[in-house]
């Protein structure tokens, strides 16, 4: 597992935390990685029955990605791992809650409507600000995914606008299960969550995710054409801008 990837177990619930604060624990590749080991294991773990993911700092859930880490891969193929890792996040038979406390953005926020449940602290944002960061495109089902939580109405404002999301904006079209004061209030919603659970029945929850994720097959697949899209898209000057824009602390120069 990965220095930055933080993970206590207590019986019958996973903690992970993502622990970069000084980079608003952005996710690199060897924290993908051991995201999906964790998820392997997981899949077959019939003691564990909650997964809470938070992050560390106070200031961010996750703000995206590692952008230098696309430097050193096939772009594409990087967003298809990563897709294929919040396929097996969603899967999982444990019920998933994201504790989010900050800027939850870009990948970040992939992972938190990926998880089955959601709660954060007033300050929390949430968004896709990428029209204006890095001029990069997302795959159809993460977008899909985002408009299932979010609605369609805000999925389009936080890409077609690039605007953040309060928290209390989230939790009014039902993307988040509470809001709370601060992180100390934060932590008791997310135990009061869990104890929730431990005390529910298994097959009521497995034969809920179940169809959920039969729902998630027939409303959140990526269209035929969606990978050469993709391509394009991170094969062209826009990204090529906002990469060096990002690495540069510049403000991009779109065409």
């Amino acid at each position: 597992m990965s220095d930055d990837l933080l993970i206590t177990r207590t019986p019958g619930v996973v903690r992970v935390t993502f622990s970069r604060p000084e980079r608003h624990n952005a996710f690199t590749t060897t924290m993908y990685a051991a995201l999906h080991e964790l998820c392997d294991q997981l899949a077959g773990d019939t003691e564990a029955r909650v997964l809470v993911l938070s992050g560390a700092g106070g200031k961010a859930f996750a703000a995206g990605n590692e952008i230098s880490d696309f430097l050193a891969t096939d772009a594409v193929a990087h967003e298809d791992w990563i897709r294929e890792l919040l396929g097996k996040l969603a899967a999982l038979p444990q019920v998933t809650i994201a504790a989010v406390d900050g800027v939850c953005v870009g990948g970040g926020l992939a992972v938190a409507t990926h998880c089955d449940l959601r709660v954060a602290t007033a300050h929390s944002r949430f968004g896709y600000p990428i029209a204006k960061t890095l001029g990069n495109a997302l795959a159809a089902p993460i977008v899909y995914r985002c408009a299932s939580v979010f609605g369609e109405p805000v999925t389009r404002e936080m890409l077609l606008a690039a605007r953040l999301i309060g928290a209390e904006r989230a939790h009014g079209v039902g993307a988040l299960a509470a809001v709370c004061a601060d992180r100390a209030g934060l932590e008791v919603e997310v135990e009061d969550l869990v104890s929730s659970v431990m005390s529910l029945s298994r097959t009521t929850i497995g034969a809920t995710k179940g169809q959920l994720a039969a729902y998630r097959a027939r409303t959140e697949s990526a269209p035929d054409g969606d990978d050469d899209l993709l391509r394009e898209v991170y094969t062209g000057s826009d990204f090529a801008e906002g990469v060096r824009a990002f690495l540069a602390k510049e403000p991009p120069a779109f065409g």
